[in-house]
Order: structure tokens, then sequence, then C-alpha cells
């Protein structure tokens, strides 16, 4: 489900101030450069999404922006100020949970919620936020006796604890069950839903379809594309796929020359790219198709066809549009 669309970038961009204006950003770590010139802007109230491979630069921008890290070059201005300057004064706005946290040893989910708290000069009740994330069964169980989608919900929680107006999750659903992530997915609908500003990183497609007013993608430390998931998939990912085991014997020159086929990749499975599924499925599922194997079905079409699936364009089928890389290389 690919959430509704904001109002177009250009026209938001210049009509209100953004909550995060990122200009120039460059981080180099000896000869590597991680951050390579990045510029972009997140609007008050959206969630604002972030897709790339590992080492593409995501992490490191998103450290910068909470004053964890200090660039080698460009501006970033967060809810109206200078990170770079004052950090400080930032962080007190912000929430953040990281890939990891880390809490001292034998420490129980109340005693967590209450050290974060006291952290800060504003924070929101401990109970008030333990009930929110359902943690109220687990607040005097030690947090390392959690399971991965309690912890993550508690590390969430710990990010809310100042009611921060702006709030950063690092691949908050990595290694969780499909029901934890669903799980998860909720608490962040429920953050939108109260009008906070959200910085979402995520290997998973779904979940930024799902989640994300707009989607930047990130490759080797440059934005290569930031629009809309609807409007990424439509210009970077127009068709549909249409995919079948492959087998030994099959003319894969032929499969190309099929009226509406603009691209075909062959390896373990046959991913045929079209944006006439119709007409290319009747002609696959012929069975006097020129093209099967003649060892498979006595030379009949139909009968090479085996574990037929048919998608649309996905997030995932726009980076490797973009980059020829999948997102966890």
């Amino acid at each position: 489900m690919i959430h509704p669309e904001p109002m177009p970038a250009a026209v938001r961009l210049r009509g209100e101030m953004a909550d995060i204006d990122v200009t120039g950003l460059v981080k180099r770590y000896g000869d590597v450069v991680a951050v390579d010139g990045l510029s972009f802007s997140v609007q008050k109230g959206e969630v604002f999404g972030m897709l790339g491979p590992n080492g593409a630069g995501k992490t490191t921008t998103l450290e910068i922006i909470e004053g964890l890290r200090t660039p080698d070059a460009g501006t970033v201005q967060v809810l109206g100020t200078d990170v770079i300057a004052h950090p400080g004064t930032v962080k007190e706005r912000i929430g953040v949970q990281l890939q990891a946290t880390a809490l001292p040893p034998f420490t129980k989910v109340r005693e967590a919620v209450q050290l974060f708290a006291a952290l800060y000069q504003r924070s929101r009740p401990v109970a008030e936020v333990i009930e929110e994330f359902n943690l109220g069964e687990k607040a005097d169980v030690y947090t390392d006796k959690l399971s991965g989608g309690q912890m993550q919900r508690l590390s969430i929680a710990l990010a809310l604890i100042n009611d921060p107006d702006l709030v950063f999750l690092d691949e908050p659903t990595t290694g969780l069950d499909p029901q934890a992530r669903l799980n998860i997915w909720t608490v962040i609908e429920g953050i939108r839903g109260r009008g906070k500003t959200v910085v979402l990183t995520t290997h998973y497609m779904e979940e930024a379809e799902r989640l994300c007013n707009r989607v930047a993608v990130v490759e080797r430390g440059r934005i290569v594309a930031l629009d809309t998931p609807r409007r990424l998939i439509a210009e970077h990912a127009p068709g549909t796929t249409v995919e079948f085991a492959n087998v030994p014997g099959l003319d894969v020159e032929t499969l190309r020359k099929v009226p509406g086929v603009e691209r075909v990749v062959a390896d373990g499975r046959v991913s045929i790219t079209t944006r006439t599924p119709e007409t290319v499925l009747h002609t696959l599922l012929d069975p006097s198709a020129p093209w099967a194997p003649a060892e498979v079905g006595g030379g009949e079409g139909a009968g090479a066809i085996r574990d037929l699936m048919v998608r649309h364009g996905t997030l995932e089928d726009v980076f490797l549009s973009l980059t020829g890389r999948s997102l966890r290389e």
C-alpha cells in the first residue's frame, strides 16, 4: 500500500519552512567520501525515507543531521537551528532511534524510560509512554529479556520520551518477524498521526511505500532520485514484471523479440519487463510459441512456464534501474 501523495515537493519547499534543510553536505573518512554534496529538505509533518545499499552514506548523513558527527563541508538547519553551531539545542527537540540501542546491564524497562526522561529538560510522563508502546506488562522486566519487537518498541519509546518535533528512525524493523514489523509500522503511523516529522531509513520496500510521503534514493553518498514512491515508480519502473522459472534450452533471444517485451533477464529465473502484460502473457502461454525449449512440453511454449508470477514496479525496481545494484549490497 502506498501512502497518499503529499503536496508536490516544489510547492511545499517554497511555501513553508522545512524542518530539515541540508545543503552541500560532505563527509570524508580519509580517501573515502561517505557523503558527497547532499542537498535536500524535509517538510513538517511528512515521513521522509532514505533508501540505499549498505555503505551508501545514509547513516552518516543522519548522524550529522542529529548533531552526532561534524561534516567537512555544507550546512544543516534543523527546526530552524544550525545543528553544527548549536547541536545541544537541536538534540533537545529531536528523538533518535539508532540501529542498535545499548542500555546499562540489568536495566528494567521502566528504569530505561526513567533514565532517558532524566536526560531532557522536558519529558513526557514515564507511565504514559510505557502504556502507549504496549510495554506495561514488561515494565519490570530486564531489557535483555525482551523479544526483538518489544526491544524495538522500547527503543522508539526512548526516542519519543522528550516529545520531540522531529524523529529519526534508523532501520527500525530490521531483523523482526512479519508480525512485529507490522506492529512497528502501526507505531510509526501513530507518530505521523500526531503531526510529528519522521526521517526513516529502511531496507524494506513495502515499508517505504506504505509509510513514506517522499523517498530519497542514495547511492555512493549522493541522492540519485527524490520524489514520492508513486512518482519514482512511474518514472523509473513503470512496467510490469513477469517472472517464471528458467529451464535449460530456453530461447532468450526469441523472447526478447516478443511484442511488448522491453527487457529480459535470465538467471535462476526469467524476468520480463513490459508495459503490456496482457499481450506478453498471451504470447508466453501460446502452445505454439517458438521460444520454448524442444525438450519441454514437446516444443509447446506453454509447457515451459513454471512458477509464474506477475507484479507491478516497486522501489526495489527503481533502485535497480538507477544504479544496477541491490538495496542490500
